[in-house]
């Protein structure tokens, strides 16, 4: 299995749905609640100036209608998973959070 399909797996087993979306274009409608999650970064390890180890870095973010959901524990529960932000837009509640994986 991918990286990437193994991340798409892990975020529909903490959402307990498949409502989990990748970099979506705008013209998908999405259904909440739901998780967006997108390519946000990357972090390199050097040894004698050269790349050995790349982590890839995931902004994931949890949107609910629900502002006391408890999707956004189980995210933060996630390893490497940090909690960056939280905002609400549109009436609904988002918990935005980084993921290396």
């Amino acid at each position: 299995m991918g990286q990437l399909l193994a991340l798409q797996a892990l975020l529909e087993s903490v959402l307990g749905s498949d409502h989990v979306y990748f970099q979506p274009p705008s013209n998908v409608k999405m259904q909440y609640p739901c998780i967006v999650y997108s390519r946000d970064s990357a972090e390199t390890e050097f040894a004698d100036n050269h790349p050995y180890r790349v982590l890839k870095r995931y902004q994931v973010t949890y949107i609910d209608q629900d502002p006391d959901s408890d999707v956004p524990d189980k995210v933060a529960l996630l390893p490497t998973a940090t909690f960056d932000r939280f905002y609400v837009a549109a009436n609904l509640n988002h918990d935005v959070y980084t993921l290396f994986f």
